[in-house]
């Protein structure tokens, strides 16, 4: 994938996190999101911000819960969900990200005929999931060690789910890691699964389809099924953050 990059260098303050995010072409964003299911944002965050960001791992005051993967059966590794408030450059990352993807995600639930609508803004997304009883952070850290992976999953945590969320490399591959390719796979009706692997450098950010996405055939709209997951690493340390833009229950 050949994605746009930013008019601008993003800078360390989280006041800078609209900016940043608004300075990429997010038409060619858009057109790779419906063409593949993902796409994308080069160089989002800084290798002082990435690495400030994996090194709240080891500080448990930031989260609200840890999680092991091989204790549940979704692979290899660990991460963390962090808890209220969310450290401010991801909080400015997660706000400035959000409307941009709701015009992609309302489009997309039309084409589909589903009647969901999301606002403009994240506030009263958040808002709706609140008082539909989804109140914990979904944003989180994850930790992988040689051997560890992640099975294909979605990230849906009850009924109101945001259809696109966004993942960012903390560690630079080749350097602090091998293996851990990020792995999207889509399940088309009656065909066999389309895979696509993502290449991140560090500070790189891949936006994709949570769950279903519409692709256009000889008869219309259809649906298609994602999961997404990561492949086994090999040696080294690395990290991730996630941007899940709904709340769970």
């Amino acid at each position: 994938m050949n994605s746009p990059r930013p008019t601008i260098s993003p800078a360390s303050p989280e006041g800078s996190a609209k900016a940043r995010v608004d300075a990429y072409d997010w038409r060619a964003l858009t057109g790779e999101l419906d063409g593949f299911g993902c796409t994308v944002l080069p160089k989002l965050l800084t290798p002082a911000e990435c690495s400030a960001l994996a090194g709240l791992y080891a500080e448990e005051q930031h989260f609200r819960s840890h999680i092991v993967m091989a204790r549940h059966g979704f692979g290899k590794g660990e991460y963390r969900y962090f808890k209220y408030p969310l450290p401010g450059l991801l909080d400015g990352l997660r706000t400035a990200l959000y409307p941009h993807l709701a015009g992609i995600a309302n489009g997309w639930n039309e084409r589909m005929g589903i009647a969901e609508h999301y606002p403009d803004e994240h506030a009263s997304f958040l808002k709706r999931c609140h008082e539909a009883g989804q109140t914990r952070p979904t944003p989180l850290l994850l930790q992988y060690v040689p051997g560890d992976f992640n099975c294909l999953h979605q990230d849906l945590y009850g009924d109101l789910a945001f259809p696109i969320q966004v993942a960012i490399l903390l560690s630079e591959p080749g350097r602090d890691f091998t293996g851990g390719e990020f792995v999207l796979t889509e399940q088309r009706p009656r065909m066999q699964s389309r895979v696509e692997v993502v290449p991140l450098r560090q500070g790189d950010a891949v936006a994709f389809a949570v769950h279903n996405r519409p692709v256009s055939g000889t008869k219309g709209n259809y649906r298609v099924n994602l999961r997404h997951g990561v492949s086994r690493v090999r040696s080294g340390m690395r990290h991730t953050v996630g941007i899940i833009f709904h709340d769970a229950r």
